[in-house]
This record gives C-alpha cells, sequence and structure tokens, in this order.
C-alpha cells in the first residue's frame, strides 16, 4: 500500500507530462470527460480495493502458514523465481478474465475507455482483485513468502502503467519480442476483430509468444469495447455488464445454457438462438465516442472537486491500517469519496438530477466528518474547510443550473441527432 501511496504522484507527473507532448504535438489524447471516468473508476477501485484485497491477501497468508508444501527462503533467486511466476499466472488470470464472462465482468472496466492515454492504465474495476488472487495461490502452496509475493506483485502492477500511452510507438526489437510494450498494449486494447483477446502479457510478452495470444500492431487500434458504455459514472461503469448479461441469461431458454453463458467467452449464445456472433470489422472513422459536452466553466468545476476529492482519497490511504478497516469512520469515508465520484459522473453524463446529488453531497460531507469521527482540533479544522469549499462550491455550481434543465437536455438530444 505504501509503495501505491508513493507511486500515486509520479502517476499524474506523467499523465501530466503526456498531456504536455500531445500539445507540442498537437494531437488530442485525452478528453476531459473520458479522463475523469478514468481515474474516478481508478479511485472506486483504491477505495473498495482496501477491503477486497485484503480477503485475497488473507487468503494467501492462510494457505502460506498453514498448507505450504516447502518453506523457500528469501534470498536473491526467490524474486527471480517469483517474478516469472507472477507474471505466467497472470497471463492465465488475464486470458481467462476476457474468455470467461463471468471473469469478463471484473475486468471489462478496463477496455471500456474509447481514448489511449495512461489515465487509462488507471481506470480499474473494484472486483477484479477477488478472482486474480484465485490465480496466485499455487505460490502460496509452493511455499513463496507473502512479503516477497506482495512486492513482486505490486511492482508488476506498477510496470504496466507506462504501456498506456500512443506517444511511444515501438521499442528496439530485442525489447519488443521479450517485453509487454505500448504497440502490444495498444492491440490488447484494440476491438478490431484481429486484436481482441490478444497480447494477455503483464511485464513479459514472451508467454503470448509461447501461447498462441500474440498479435502484432499492424492496422489503427480502435480502443474500447464492442458494447459501449455510454456513461461517465464509475459505479454504472462496474455494472453494465452484468446488468446486460443478467438481461440476456433470462432471454436464453435453458438452465444449461444460461450457466455456460457464465463460463463461455463473452457474447456466446446457444445456436438455437443465433450461436456466437462475431464482431463486424471497424475503423476509427465509423466510431462516435461518448462525449456529452458541458460549459467549460463546468469543467473547471468538476477538475476542481477532482483535485479535492484526489486529496482526500490519498488521506483516506495513508490512513488506512489493520485494526481501523472496518471501523465506521473507515466505512463512512469510503463511501462518501465514491459517492463523490459518482456524483461528478452525473455532472459529465448531464443526468437531471445531477444538482441535487452534488449539492446535497456539498452540505452533507462536512456534516458526515463532524457527526462521525472524534471532537478534536484536526477535525474542526478539516470541517471548517470543507464546509468552506462546500459554500464556495454551491456558489460555483449554480451558476450552470440550466445546464441540466429539461428545456436545454432537450436542445441537446436535437443538436447531437443533426
Amino acid at each position: 500500500m505504501n509503495i501505491m501511496l508513493f507511486a500515486i504522484p509520479v502517476f499524474f507527473l506523467l499523465i501530466g507530462l503526456e498531456l504536455l507532448v500531445a500539445k507540442l504535438q498537437n494531437t488530442q489524447l485525452y478528453r476531459v470527460n473520458d479522463a475523469i471516468t478514468n481515474i474516478s473508476c481508478g479511485i472506486v477501485q483504491q477505495v473498495t480495493g482496501a477491503f477486497t484485497k485484503l480477503i485475497g491477501l488473507a487468503a494467501y497468508a492462510f494457505v502460506y502458514y498453514n498448507w505450504r508444501f516447502f518453506d523457500i527462503p528469501n534470498v536473491w533467486w526467490t524474486y527471480i523465481l517469483l517474478f516469472l511466476a507472477v507474471d505466467c499466472l497472470y497471463y492465465w488470470f488475464h486470458r481467462y478474465a476476457h474468455e470467461i464472462s463471468a471473469f469478463w465482468g471484473t475486468h471489462v472496466v478496463h477496455h471500456q475507455s474509447e481514448d489511449y492515454n495512461l489515465s487509462v492504465a488507471l481506470r480499474q474495476s473494484a472486483f477484479q482483485s477477488l478472482i486474480s488472487a484465485v490465480f496466485y495461490l499455487p505460490l502460496a502452496f509452493l511455499g513463496f513468502d507473502p512479503i516477497p509475493f506482495l512486492t513482486i506483485n505490486i511492482l508488476q502492477t506498477l510496470y504496466q502503467f507506462w504501456i498506456h500511452t500512443e506517444t511511444i510507438d515501438k521499442m528496439p526489437k530485442w525489447f519488443e519480442f521479450i517485453f509487454s510494450t505500448p504497440s502490444h498494449h495498444r492491440v490488447h486494447h484494440g476491438r478490431n476483430p484481429q486484436y481482441i483477446d490478444k497480447n494477455h502479457g503483464g511485464t513479459l510478452i514472451i508467454f503470448d509468444r509461447l501461447f498462441g495470444t500474440f498479435e502484432p500492431e499492424v492496422e489503427p487500434v480502435v480502443y474500447g469495447v464492442t458494447k459501449s458504455l455510454e456513461s461517465c459514472s464509475p459505479i454504472w461503469a462496474n455494472f453494465d455488464y452484468y446488468n446486460d448479461l443478467s438481461k440476456e441469461m433470462s432471454n436464453t431458454p435453458g438452465v444449461g445454457n444460461k450457466l455456460r453463458m457464465l463460463i463461455e467467452k463473452p457474447g456466446w449464445r446457444p445456436q438455437e438462438t443465433g450461436g456466437y456472433q462475431a464482431p463486424p470489422p471497424i475503423s476509427r472513422a465509423e466510431v462516435t465516442k461518448y462525449n456529452p459536452s458541458i460549459p467549460l466553466g463546468l469543467n473547471y468545476y468538476i477538475l476542481f472537486q477532482y483535485v479535492v476529492v484526489l486529496l482526500g482519497t490519498t488521506g483516506f490511504l495513508a490512513s488506512i491500517k489493520g485494526d481501523n478497516l472496518l471501523t465506521l469512520g473507515t466505512i463512512s469515508l469510503a463511501t462518501l469519496v465514491i459517492l463523490s465520484v459518482s456524483s461528478l459522473g452525473a455532472i459529465l453524463d448531464k443526468r437531471q438530477w445531477a444538482p441535487v446529488s452534488e449539492i446535497l453531497r456539498l452540505i452533507g460531507i462536512p456534516i458526515l466528518l463532524w457527526l462521525i469521527f472524534p471532537a478534536s482540533q484536526f477535525i474542526l479544522i478539516t470541517t471548517l474547510v470543507m464546509a468552506g469549499i462546500g459554500l464556495l462550491s454551491i456558489i460555483w455550481f449554480l451558476q450552470y443550473r440550466k445546464t441540466f434543465s429539461s428545456t436545454h437536455l432537450a436542445m441537446d438530444r436535437v443538436l447531437d441527432a443533426n
């Protein structure tokens, strides 16, 4: 957790650098609403991960301390073996997360963005760690200590940040042959038919080469998933696929077929209802990205609120300890963070109820902080600061309330149709 906390400012520094490169090259790599949604999903994943990742780590530790076959020493070669083993097991988890429908629902969030930039690396599912943890349990049975395992696992995750970019074309040939690179991973995020379910490697690309899932980058990549999310809500991003899957299952005859829909590849259907339909060819020129427009000042408002939310999230993650994880205060803070990014997502989506949810959020945060946490000078100062920010934010936000009126939204739909 400490390694990830130190990495957060580095992530945003590199995102800023990528924005600068894009401006100098006069290319549009970022859209505000898409990047904000990516970061929102990352915030939700980090906050919920404080609870879900503990389950996976606890399972690993339990197996290690009770059922391990060997006592593997913590020496230099242990880390080399762990690096190779973790990357191999990650490959199989990642591959099955694409090839098993029930697992795909925990991974699809990462692929929903229709852009490709470093913010996409932060877009993660809130539930994926519950599935991935199972794939690493063989290492606990073998006798790899939890601390070295966790260290290698985090470092492997950190490596994958930099490969989410279009600013790097190709690395040297020897590097492209061994390691996962931006070019390889762009393919992985493509919805071009030949790119789907390819290049699953985390740090290494050699497992894709060995097991037949490697695909080089040839034609321009069309990013996203075959059925677009069309929402900036980080909550809906985590449940949209399962909502569609449940509807499909209810319309599919036979219990056996319904169960097969969970374990077959996404899009599988029984022959009597049409069978699996491969996605048609697609080009970038055909794609219309989900991009609801809001006033420039409202964009600045959302960016300001995200700075506040990010600072609060960082403080929340830094404050987590084993003895306070399941306390009312920790759970309440986690809920406040998730509700905050959800409310801001509703603003980006221009939901009619967004003004009500946002004003209630701004009023409720200082009140809840005061009620939930023990009275102290720090809490008093924090509450007063949040009350001041909330008051100024309400005044700022209300200038754009007409953006969410039914008349204004109806005019937007007419303009979009034309």
